[in-house]
């Protein structure tokens, strides 16, 4: 079978359904207001579709426990859902094109609905942005082009991770987590002897106020496989978070503990010279590392993606 590409979804489903001075100039389109006097009745039609994906999503998914609820929990069930056989079986029944764009009413409601989010009306209406202000900034979230990425065989990322990525994690208030130790007078010497029943020893000297590491940490033999170089430890976050990092052949891993064990992990795939680093400064980390021979850098909040 050919695979399905980002650009050939659009061109060959969604395309052919766009207004023609949008189809000629979508690069206008895309940035220009669409409601500029604010009429109501457009962000009503929003909400009716939105209401109208929640009551068809399950039945059109075949997944009765989809939980469609204007949750941020809904948005990663969804993500999860959306194979591409789903995909291709919405796409005979011809119904791919109404899905989605119902479906991006949808979770741009829930952006509104649970973090104060404002809609940035476009034309065609389903092109519109969500506007979210944040901890780390203010963005406009292209809700629609989430759905197509996610559509595509070659996705690097779910649904459900780019709403993670751009709405939870810049929204989430880690400031309420029970501290796992203040990080003053906690030395954290690098781990080199890399076996898990030494990780597991070596939390219990130096933090054991985290009691257990979590079912989702990895197993002891994942955690073999990955052939770290090392491993760093630092408290993040005024010590709500402990942060577990290294290197290996691939690139760089990081690992985020709450009191009550895993939280979350990354990883950057990066070349093995110069070695990646991770830094923290503040509350920001910094990663520092080489792919294909070019240099990179970037930073996330201290909770991680």
């Amino acid at each position: 079978m050919v695979a399905v590409s980002v650009e050939a979804l659009f061109r060959d489903v969604f395309l052919p359904r766009y207004p023609e001075d949008a189809r000629s100039d979508l690069g206008l389109a895309r940035l220009t207001d669409a409601n500029p006097a604010k009429n109501p009745h457009i962000y009503a039609q929003f909400d009716d579709a939105a209401r109208i994906f929640v009551e068809l999503a399950p039945t059109a998914l075949g997944v009765a426990t989809l939980y469609i609820d204007f949750s941020d929990a809904s948005v990663l069930r969804l993500g999860a859902a959306l194979t591409p056989a789903a995909r291709e079986r919405l796409r005979e029944r011809e119904e791919l094109f109404n899905f989605v764009v119902h479906g991006a009413f949808y979770v741009g409601a829930c952006i509104v609905k649970n973090h104060g989010a404002t809609w940035q009306v476009r034309r065609p209406l389903w092109e519109s942005l969500v506007r979210l202000t944040s901890r780390a900034g203010e963005g406009d979230l292209p809700v629609f082009h989430w759905w197509l990425k996610s559509l595509a065989d070659d996705a690097t990322a779910s649904l459900g991770d780019r709403y993670r990525a751009h709405v939870e994690v810049p929204c989430a208030r880690p400031e309420d987590l029970p501290i796992i130790a203040a990080p003053e007078g906690r030395s954290f010497p690098r781990l080199s002897k890399l076996r898990y029943d030494v990780f597991y020893k070596y939390l219990k000297a130096h933090l054991p106020e985290v009691k257990d590491v979590g079912e989702a940490f990895p197993s002891p033999e994942r955690f073999t496989d990955f052939e770290f170089a090392h491993l760093d430890f630092a408290l993040v976050g005024g010590g709500r978070m402990l942060l577990v990092y290294g290197p290996n052949k691939d690139g760089l891993h990081a690992f985020w503990l709450t009191k009550e064990g895993f939280e979350k992990s990354a990883f950057w795939p990066a070349d093995k010279f110069p070695a990646p680093v991770l830094k923290v400064k503040g509350d920001k980390l910094e990663v520092i590392l080489s792919r294909d021979d070019q240099l990179l850098s970037f930073e996330l909040l201290w909770w991680g993606p």
